[in-house]
C-alpha cells in the first residue's frame, strides 16, 4: 500500500512539473511570436501561427499582432496575419485603437487598402480611422474613407472632428479634402471652438487661410 501511495504521489508530482514546463514553454512562444512580429520574421510568426493564432496581444498596450505589425512597419507579417480566417479586424488594443486606424495614422495606404478589401470596418463610436487618418495628414487615405462612406463629422472624444484634427496638427492637403468633401466648417467641439479656431490657437496660418472664419 506504502509504495502504490509514494508511486502515485511521483505520478502526481512529474504531471505538475511537466505542466509548468508546458506554461513556461508557452509563454515563451507568445514572445518569440511577438517579437517576431515586430522583426517582421515572417518564418517564426508562420512557425507559430497554427498553435497561438493571429490575435494574440501584446501585454504593455494590448495591441494585437495585426496592429503591432502596422505600428513597426513589418508589412510581410502583416499580410500573413490579415490572411489567417481567424484574424479579428476589430479586436481594438487597450486604447480601442483598431487595426485600420493604426494604418490610417501610419499613413499606409496599401494597409488601408488591404484591411478595407477584407471588410474592416469604417465607421465606429469614438475614435475610427478617419479621424486618424485626418492627424496623418495622408489625403489619398481620407478619400479612400469617404468613399467607403465614412461619416465626415462624426466626432470623437471632446467632440473633435476629422476637419478639426486636420486643422490642428496643420494638415494642409487633408483639410483641403475634407472641405471639398462637404465636412462642415462651424461645428463647434466640446471647449466651443471651430476648425478655424483650432488653427488659430495652434499657430497654423496656411490653414486658417483654407476655412472660413466663424
Amino acid at each position: 500500500m506504502w509504495y502504490g501511495a509514494k508511486f502515485m504521489l511521483i505520478r502526481v508530482l512529474m504531471l505538475a512539473s511537466l505542466l509548468g514546463l508546458a506554461g513556461v514553454a508557452s509563454a515563451d512562444s507568445k514572445g518569440d511570436f511577438l517579437l517576431a512580429v515586430q522583426l517582421d520574421d515572417v518564418g517564426t510568426v508562420s512557425k507559430l501561427l497554427p498553435s497561438l493564432g493571429p490575435n494574440l496581444t501584446e501585454p504593455n498596450r494590448g495591441e494585437t499582432g495585426l496592429i503591432l505589425a502596422l505600428r513597426e512597419d513589418a508589412m510581410r507579417v502583416f499580410n500573413v496575419l490579415l490572411a489567417d480566417p481567424r484574424v479579428q479586424l476589430e479586436q481594438g488594443a487597450d486604447n480601442t485603437n483598431t487595426a485600420l486606424m493604426m494604418a490610417a495614422f501610419k499613413r499606409n495606404r496599401a494597409a488601408v487598402e488591404a484591411l478595407l478589401a477584407k471588410g474592416a470596418a469604417v465607421n465606429r463610436p469614438g475614435w475610427n480611422a478617419l479621424h486618424y487618418a485626418a492627424v496623418g495628414g495622408d489625403p489619398d487615405i481620407v478619400i479612400m474613407l469617404l468613399a467607403r462612406k465614412a461619416a465626415i463629422d462624426a466626432t470623437a472624444p471632446a467632440r473633435m472632428t476629422a476637419l478639426m484634427l486636420a486643422a490642428r496638427e496643420g494638415q494642409e492637403e487633408a483639410v483641403a479634402v475634407l472641405l471639398k468633401a462637404g465636412a462642415n466648417p462651424a461645428l463647434k467641439n466640446g471647449e466651443g471652438f471651430t476648425a478655424y479656431d483650432i488653427a488659430v490657437k495652434a499657430d497654423k496660418p496656411h490653414i486658417v487661410a483654407l476655412l472660413p472664419k466663424p
